[in-house]
């Protein structure tokens, strides 16, 4: 048995994690990144400071958040020299984002608080301009809608662009893991896709609809006009088969005609 499992101890976050060892793959990803000299960037359970390394040369500032206390130890000891990092020891999801100033995130995050952080990322008042995440593959696929839209990609579409940067092989990790691996690109709109005093009506429809259907927003003439506006043929389309830019119009049929508001 692992030490750390005697006497019901929870094992450090760490033993969960797949590192990302190959300085050949982090250059690599790294460049095709917007990284430069002027940015300030977070970087997230940064582990064993292989990435983190990287990110000195290559921006203005670096903040690193690092939980566990083994590895907080060796990041402060190995950039104890460096003097545009600082190492922050907290959970991420309850250290607090810049609160006016810009910033870039590039992390190897754990996988196990995937959706928790993308929460945090893409919800907060001041969200990053661009990150770089790494994530399981089918993760990344939900959050970009596909095969369907879901809640969470209909909350971060209207506010961000989002693509797979670079697909990695499970060698590049240590442990190996099981799933595939990907780099999950984020890009903040410079106008989000939904006004921010309709935001709480979009949530609302957005949930509503995929948990009951679009009969239960709309009369049944109302619904006929919106699907016709949306270019949606069939009215018996399920929301599980509607685009994203369709989501969209059906949403602005909804305030419009069904909300009545301009």
């Amino acid at each position: 048995m692992p030490r750390n499992r005697k006497k019901g101890k929870t094992p450090p976050i760490w033993v969960s994690q797949n590192f990302l060892t190959s300085y050949k793959t982090i250059s690599r990803i790294i460049h095709r990144t917007t990284l430069n000299n002027n940015d300030h960037v977070i970087e997230i359970g940064p582990g064993k400071g292989h990435i983190t390394g990287f990110l000195t040369k290559r921006c203005r500032n670096v903040s690193v958040i690092e939980i566990d206390d083994r590895l907080y130890n060796k990041l402060t000891a190995k950039f104890k020299n460096i003097k545009n990092i600082r190492i922050y020891h907290q959970d991420f999801l309850k250290w607090k984002l810049p609160k006016y100033e810009d910033y870039k995130v590039f992390s190897n995050i754990p996988f196990c608080f995937t959706t928790d952080i993308m929460r945090k990322l893409t919800e907060c008042k001041n969200a990053p301009s661009e990150a770089w995440l790494t994530m399981e593959k089918g993760a990344a696929k939900r959050f970009m809608g596909k095969p369907s839209e879901s809640l969470r990609s209909l909350l971060i579409k209207p506010k961000f662009d989002l693509d797979i940067a670079y697909y990695f092989s499970r060698e590049d990790f240590h442990p190996k893991p099981s799933v595939d691996i990907v780099l999950l690109h984020l890009k903040k709109k410079s106008q989000p896709d939904i006004p921010a005093n309709q935001w709480f009506a979009y949530e609302q429809f957005a949930s509503k609809a995929l948990e009951y259907g679009f009969r239960s927003l709309f009369t049944s003439k109302q619904l006929s006009k919106a699907f016709h506006q949306a270019g949606i043929q069939n009215k018996n389309t399920t929301p599980a088969e509607i685009l994203y830019v369709q989501w969209l119009c059906l949403f602005q049929c909804y305030w419009e005609h069904v909300l009545g508001r301009k």
